[in-house]
């Protein structure tokens, strides 16, 4: 099994004997999410509080791909979190990755991130008033202009992958499932379309594009239009497939 360590855990004895059974222990783990493919549980090493996805051996197509001609989105992982953390934004420190292949193509893969500490998720405000939560959203708002003058685009910024709490006064918040990343020069236009996937009601969108706005001296109705656009062509699309856990306005 391939193993990749973050040098400040590399020694680590514990960690060590359970990458080493990480195969055997890991239905132990408290279950955090399970998915059709990918599971996540959690686990006590040493006192620190971690976090361990695996990914299930993916479909014949995607060995071939992830094998051969894009890196596996386990050390994609990895090696965004670093990128991430090193530029000033918040997401579980990456500790290790673990990767078994058969015949040379991907089989099946672990990846181990520190717990993050921040407890709420953002599909508390599918049907929230969004003047009851309108701080949390310009402070998230300002945070994510940052993240992308910075740069970076979470491309699956969706509720789930976006945690967040109040520590000392201030509100905090982190992206997990960082698989699915873009480093470049984010425009305004594609910052905007950025929050298609949110859960919500036209009026928190107002604030986000506002916000947004501001922050990125843009036109506050031009955000809101290019917002709107996106999430009318998203949730349609995703409304036909899945059930839509929150009352949906477009």
């Amino acid at each position: 099994m391939k193993v990749i360590v973050n040098p400040k855990y590399e020694n680590s004895r514990a960690l060590r004997d359970f990458i080493n059974n990480v195969e055997g222990r890991f239905p132990s783990g408290k279950l955090v999410q399970q998915g059709s493919r990918n599971t996540l549980r959690s686990f006590e090493i040493e006192g620190q509080g971690m976090v361990v996805k695996h990914f299930g051996t993916p479909n014949a197509f995607n060995r071939v791909v992830y094998s051969l001609f894009r890196k596996p989105k386990g050390v994609r992982a990895y090696e965004y979190a670093f990128r991430v953390r090193n530029a000033g934004f918040d997401t579980p420190e990456p500790i290790a990755y673990m990767e078994r292949r058969s015949f040379g193509l991907v089989s099946d893969a672990y990846f181990i991130s520190s717990q993050c500490p921040y407890s709420r998720r953002f599909y508390e405000f599918g049907n929230a008033d969004a003047k009851d939560i309108e701080d949390i959203l310009r402070a998230f708002t300002r945070r994510t202009a940052q993240f992308h003058e910075a740069g970076m685009l979470h491309r699956d910024f969706s509720p789930g992958n976006i945690l967040f709490d109040k520590v000392d006064g201030q509100w905090k918040f982190a992206i997990v499932d960082i698989n699915r990343m873009s480093f470049s020069k984010v425009s305004v236009v594609r910052g905007c379309r950025n929050f298609a996937r949110l859960w919500g009601q036209p009026d928190l969108f107002r604030i986000i594009a506002d916000e947004y706005a501001k922050a990125r001296n843009a036109d506050a109705d031009e955000c809101f239009r290019i917002i709107r656009s996106a999430r009318r062509k998203f949730w349609t699309r995703f409304a036909k497939r899945h059930k839509v856990k929150y009352r949906l306005e477009l």
